[in-house]
């Protein structure tokens, strides 16, 4: 890629509405969703090199991206709907990667659950839709941003015994779509580690040398795809010190893909404020916020 990717993500879709609809209460509008989205577009991105919308917004606010930000749509029909146990995500239905270029948009992004301790079957069908939609972006002639999202099927995330294992998915993870036949540009991969359980910021279950070693190790199974990290709705002073930590492990990433940790709290600034004071709120802490993360990848 030409220069690093520091994006804002605004791509969440049915939690991020119904957040919105508690913070409004009686001021709630029925395009409340849509006029959230389009000030973080139009306030973050300027300051970004792209900004990431979802299938079911993104195509009436294409129009709104600013000059010099890169569009890009997620080809999923719900951030937060998978289908059933097997966390197979849905596709969108009111357009196609064919329909990409038409649009406008020269990047597609698109997320999977995977667990490499899973059923091989059900990782087997997981893999052969990453390779479809490599294959189509191919076709098409455009950037295919895949994001792998671990999980283990039997230990639930946030707790001690699953900040154990999450260096070892993520960077098991990273190896599998990293392979050229799914034909990804770039590996958008989580933190491969639970800062919560790191020496220096939580429970210290790890050192912060091992933590330095598990960014060393997932990194180096993206055999040179460029990696960008996410920010999976962490408070912003953690995705801050993960992406120095990342800095500090000497892995050279291709930037990053942050949506919550920049933009969260601004939705109880809308829900109680309106639509004047987030665009101000923005302005002022959203932009600051971007600014110090792209301060990390210099």
């Amino acid at each position: 890629m030409t220069g690093k990717m520091h994006g804002v993500a605004v791509d969440a879709g049915s939690g991020l509405a119904d957040s919105i609809r508690t913070a409004r209460g009686p001021r709630a509008q029925p395009d409340d969703l849509v006029t959230f989205k389009r000030a973080v577009l139009e306030t973050l991105g300027p300051g970004a090199s792209t900004v990431l919308l979802d299938a079911n917004c993104g195509p009436e606010l294409l129009s709104a991206y600013p000059e010099g930000c890169d569009r890009m749509l997620a080809f999923e029909a719900d951030t937060y709907h998978i289908s059933a146990d097997d966390r197979i995500t849905v596709l969108p239905e009111n357009f196609t990667i064919h329909d990409y270029p038409d649009m406008g948009v020269k990047q597609l992004k698109f997320f999977m659950y995977y667990a490499p301790d899973d059923d091989p079957s059900l990782n087997a069908q997981k893999q052969d839709l990453v390779v479809d939609i490599g294959k189509k972006c191919r076709e098409v002639g455009i950037r295919y941003l895949m994001e792998p999202l671990v999980y283990h099927p039997t230990v639930a995330s946030g707790g001690p015994d699953y900040a154990a294992l999450k260096p070892d998915l993520v960077r098991r993870a990273t190896a599998v779509f990293a392979d050229p036949r799914f034909q990804v540009d770039v590996l958008k991969v989580e933190i491969p580690v639970d800062l919560g359980y790191v020496e220096g910021f939580g429970t210290p279950q790890m050192s912060h040398a091992d933590a330095l070693d598990a960014f060393r190790a997932a990194a180096a199974e993206a055999d040179g795809i460029d990696l960008v990290y996410l920010s999976a709705g962490v408070a912003f002073e953690w995705f801050e010190a993960s992406l120095k930590m990342a800095g500090d492990a000497g892995v050279d990433f291709a930037g990053f893909m942050c949506g919550r940790a920049i933009w969260s709290d601004g939705v109880d600034v809308f829900g109680a404020q309106g639509e004047k004071a987030l665009r101000a709120w923005l302005a002022d802490t959203g932009r600051t916020r971007l600014a110090r993360l792209i301060a990390t990848l210099n």
